[in-house]
This record gives structure tokens, sequence and C-alpha cells, in this order.
């Protein structure tokens, strides 16, 4: 095993928000196929339509249509798109001024090199077959120039005209039709993935937990033991070196009972999060307290630590499911009141 460990860490949650009406005017117009814009009081369309005026502070109210064609007023190539990106191959990030808007709208644009784009180059919206109410469903840009509906086109103009070739009486029933309601709130999901590289002192801690122990570190100079260990003493900035085996039991210094439900949570509130002051130990570390109720956790109670079964150890502090009481009588509140 390496001195060091490293490991792949993603940060997910769906970020829930509410839209506003300004926002959420632009989004239900991109579910119905619709792009809307906001005029500020200077006369300018803005895509997506901002919710004050950015000169007068006022809220705008000013909502108009602009068409789905426009121009590429400044663009970017991505060579090797990431995870999350509109596509898994090549294609670019532009800016495009739709007609009838005068600022530019960021998203992708689908053509397959960097040479097939240019400042000025007319493109038009690629529109999301099924359409929630999110910017994703413009799918992207694209050259204006291209087949739609299955047929040759020779600019979205003539696209469009073929597209409102409607009957009154398909329009009357469209008309007439349910309409959807209004989009108030949008998730969206945020996600990170990095590679955490644990210290040298880490990395002890973790490849000792993999054979069932838990190591840590002593101070030469002051003799305070750290678990998980550092890699300098806090009190005094002494580099530490001497590894120290410390039991499993341990005591609750401080804890909080979650009684709040969240996205991941992978136990059942009411539950109890501690600080566990190993015996042996300077310093408390973060763990669960189970095995008992929620309200008869207390400050001092004597715990020790309930692994899992050997064949589901790996380098993680998971390995120990959680703490559960002893049965032991508390401990004095002087043997761990600097321990807070």
């Amino acid at each position: 095993m390496p001195r060091t460990l490293s490991a792949p860490v993603t940060v997910a949650f769906d970020y829930t928000r509410s839209t506003g009406p300004v926002l959420g005017r632009f989004l239900s117009g991109l579910r119905d196929g619709v792009v809307v814009g906001g005029r500020t009081s200077e006369g300018k369309v803005v895509v997506p339509p901002p919710e004050f005026d950015p000169v007068t502070h006022a809220a705008v109210d000013d909502f108009v249509e602009v068409a789905d064609t426009g121009t590429v007023t400044s663009w970017s190539w991505v060579p090797e798109p990431v995870k999350g990106q509109p596509f898994e191959r090549p294609f670019a990030f532009a800016l495009v001024t739709l007609d009838g808007a005068d600022a530019p709208l960021l998203h992708a644009l689908d053509v397959p090199s960097p040479d097939d784009v240019t400042t000025g180059v007319r493109v038009r919206i690629r529109w999301r077959a099924e359409r929630v109410g999110a910017i994703t469903d413009i799918e992207c840009f694209e050259p204006a120039v291209a087949e739609v509906r299955g047929a040759p086109a020779t600019s979205l103009e003539a696209a469009a005209a073929s597209a409102r070739s409607e009957t009154p009486e398909v329009s009357r029933l469209a008309s007439l039709a349910p309409q959807p309601p209004a989009v108030t709130g949008i998730v969206v999901p945020i996600e990170l993935d990095y590679l955490y590289a644990a210290s040298p002192e880490e990395s002890l801690f973790y490849t000792s937990l993999s054979e069932g122990k838990l190591v840590g570190q002593r101070c030469p100079t002051c003799g305070k033991v750290y678990i998980p260990p550092r890699s300098a003493c806090q009190a005094d900035g002494t580099p530490t070196a001497e590894e120290v085996e410390l039991p499993d039991t341990g005591t609750v210094t401080t804890f909080c009972i979650v009684n709040v439900p969240f996205l991941g949570q992978r136990i059942t509130p009411p539950y109890v999060s501690a600080y566990v002051l190993l015996d042996g130990a300077d310093i408390a570390f973060l763990h669960l307290i189970l095995d008992i109720a929620a309200e008869e956790v207390r400050m001092g109670m004597r715990v020790k630590a309930v692994w899992k079964p050997k064949d589901q150890w790996g380098t993680t502090i998971e390995n120990i499911s959680h703490f559960a009481p002893t049965g032991e009588p508390d401990a004095d509140y002087e043997t761990y009141r600097v321990h807070l």
C-alpha cells in the first residue's frame, strides 16, 4: 500500500430555488418554445430578462418575445468536454444575440469543428423534444442553414414560415387547450468532482483503519495525542512522529440530535452525531451514536466502536459503523471538560 493515499470525491446536491415572476416567465416561455426578453428603461431587450432595471433599479415588467434565430457575437471552442457539459463531443460555447434582442445569450453551439463557426454566423435554436421549463429546453444552437422537420431549408425564416402555416381552426383549438401552469421553481443539480490526496499522517490513520486499528500520533513536546494524526501539534507546532494505537472506546463530549431529513440521508431521524474522545486521545472526532434512543444520549456517556464485518473494510472511517453505549458509568465532567 502506498505511503500516501488518494481517492476521488464527489460533492453533490440538488439546489432548489424559486424563480420569481421574471425568470419564471422566461422559463415558462422556454417550456412553450418561446424566448422571452425584458425591455429596460433604455429600450434595450435583454435575454434572459433581468429582474431589475440596471439603470433605474425598478422591477422589469415589459416583456418581449424575440426570435429563435440570431447571430454569434463571440465563441470559444471546447475540444475536450467534461462531465455535465451539453455534449460529449467537441462543441463551442457561443454568445448569440437573438433577433429582436440587444444583449447576447450564452449557450452551446453544435458544429463539427472550429472551422465551422465564425463571429457573425447565423444560428438558430434547436429545441429539446420534451421541455420542462429550464435553460436546457434549448438543447443548443445550430447553424441556421439546416434541415428542419426532415426538409432542407435555406434559412430559419423559411422554416418558421412553414411551421406557421396552420389553419385558423388549428390555431383556434390550440388557444382553447388548457395552459400549463407558470414555472415557479427549478431544481439545479450541483456537483463537484475532485481528487483528495491525504497527507502521510492521514494516510497512516486510514491505512490503520483497514487493519481494524485506531492509530494517532503523539507530540514529543507536550505529549498530546492526536487522532486523526496531524503533521504538527496544534498547541506548540512541534512535528508529530510517534505512532500511538488507541482503544476503540471513549467518551461523548458534545453531540447533536439530527431531526431534519435531507437529501442522501442514510439514517431515518432522529439520530445523534457526537464528538467521541477516545481513551488516551486529546482531541475528539465526529461519529454516529446508535443502539440507544436519541433522547438518552448525554455528555460523558461511555461508548465503544461497532465495526462493520471485516470483508467490508476499506481505508475509511466508515469501517466503524457507529459507536454504541458500553453500559459503564458516565465519565466525570472534569475528565473531558478541556476537550469540549
